[in-house]
């Protein structure tokens, strides 16, 4: 019987907030080890946590984007465990009374479209960091992320393979990043995803064992997770060794390719939640929640219909430009310098985003690729000169047409100049002329060519063309 795979993802967000969740430390990332902290993040006796406002909203601005119900009564309650990165023994999140609940989001695969539904999203604080010494019995721990507050988004289980997991990871990323609630750098653990596996057969209802993959930092890596779990469950139903599969926490070994056990996975019940006694219970007014979600900036889907209308792009173009916000941004600035839209996103989806990858540094100001398409446009320089330009913007501070006049790539578009080369062309090579005539149009190829050799490649092609054939069909 054809069996199927169940997917549900917990996604924990660093939120856009310059202090802690509890106390005044920054949230800056790369501080010294054990510098962004304070007796209250570090859980030493007789502090007393204070709740971050602005993280709040944050919650409040995610959930709204999510379309989520907020709930007007939360409350934060203790999380045991012991872990050495987790100073108080106990990590302060919510339980039974999320901020958020009941939200989706539309995604398509494939054509079909499909939505997937948000469980809750609550609020915690963040655990420290374990830096693991290499060729030594010992590990390091750095408390600066302790207590970074933080977002966890739980999704029912609706997502039926790896593909359909990035599809929403990447569409909620975009809404998150759109809704500024935080900047999703997955490199540096603003944004990191867990996922529960499991597999039953098609048509069965009922929830078989499920794995819990940790250890994800980049959406390629999460696919071959999810694909190599997926694989490794199927083929213990094939062989009808089920029972291997245990309710437990597996980490993704990239250099491996497979998942490895980390621990056996824990029951709520064994977190033993209780209400923390130091925080009060967190009562919102309708009207501040509606303040806040009248805040929300436009977001991906607004944005999508808004660039269909004006710059006639594909619906494969927007997707791509719109999947990251500074892009989108970057991409109107250059339309508003009046550059072409159409060669805008084309510039911008093929070379921008090669050389882009993952930095947040476009490298060259938008006005100055405005300038380089405009250039393009004009018949000054041809494509193949372009790109050289385009790289030299990325080493340089000079403007396009201080590059174009340095290396000699202006394009050759008079049309005095280009007949007199035409001519010659066509008095030095009778027999092409002669083939042309005849009705061998490929000739007129070669001639094109002896016209670029003959201009050092300075000829604007079409315009040469059209010439080339205007005196080849007076000869008629």
């Amino acid at each position: 019987m054809a069996m199927e795979t169940i997917i549900g993802l917990e996604i924990h967000v660093e939120l856009n907030t310059n202090t802690k969740i509890f106390c005044g430390c920054s949230t800056a990332f790369g501080a010294p080890p054990n510098t962004n902290t304070c007796p209250i993040c570090t859980g030493l006796p007789g502090t007393l946590p204070v709740l971050n406002k602005k993280a709040v909203e944050l919650a409040i601005r995610a959930g709204k984007a999510l379309n989520c119900d907020i709930n007007t009564i939360n409350k934060f309650d203790r999380k045991n465990y012991f872990y050495p990165d987790l100073p108080k023994a106990y990590q302060i999140s919510q339980f039974d009374l999320p901020i958020c609940e009941k939200g989706y989001v539309d995604i398509e695969v494939d054509g079909m479209e499909k939505r997937v539904r948000i469980t809750r999203i609550h609020m915690e604080e963040d655990a420290g960091k374990l830096i693991h010494v290499e060729g030594k019995p010992v590990s390091l721990v750095d408390y600066n992320r302790t207590g970074v507050p933080l977002i966890e988004i739980v999704t029912e289980p609706d997502i039926r393979s790896a593909k359909e997991a990035i599809a929403f990871l990447t569409k909620l990323k975009a809404i998150l990043e759109y809704a500024e609630v935080s900047d999703c750098k997955m490199e540096q653990g603003s944004l990191r995803c867990d996922a529960n596996i499991s597999m039953r057969h098609v048509g069965q209802e009922k929830l078989n064992t499920k794995v819990e993959i940790k250890n994800m930092n980049s959406f390629k890596e999460i696919l071959k997770a999810i694909e190599k779990e997926e694989m490794r469950q199927k083929e213990l139903y094939d062989f009808k060794e089920e029972f291997k599969i245990k309710q437990e926490t597996r980490k993704w070994d990239s250099a491996k390719g497979r998942t490895v056990p980390m621990r056996s996975k824990e029951d709520a019940h064994d977190y033993r939640y209780f209400p923390d006694p130091d925080l009060k219970a967190v009562i919102l007014k309708e009207e501040e929640i509606e303040a806040i979600k009248a805040q929300l900036p436009e977001m991906p889907a607004q944005k999508k219909e808004r660039f269909m209308k004006l710059y006639g792009l594909s619906e494969n173009e927007i997707d791509i430009l719109i999947g990251k916000k500074s892009i989108a941004a970057y991409y109107e600035e250059v339309v508003s310098y009046q550059a072409n839209p159409k060669e805008a996103a084309n510039w911008i989806i093929v070379e921008v985003m090669r050389v882009l990858k993952d930095s947040e540094d476009i490298g060259i100001e938008s006005k100055d690729l405005a300038s380089l398409i405009q250039m393009i446009e004009a018949g000054k320089i041809s494509r193949s000169a372009a790109k050289e330009v385009f790289e030299e913007l990325l080493i340089t501070n000079k403007t396009p047409e201080e590059i174009v006049e340095e290396k000699g790539l202006s394009q050759m578009s008079g049309t005095d100049e280009l007949e007199k080369i035409i001519l010659e062309v066509i008095a030095q090579n009778p027999e092409a002329v002669e083939a042309y005539l005849g009705g061998k149009e490929q000739s007129i190829g070669f001639m094109m060519g002896q016209v670029m050799k003959m201009s050092k490649g300075k000829a604007n092609p079409q315009m040469a063309k059209d010439i080339l054939q205007a005196k080849l069909n007076e000869k008629f």
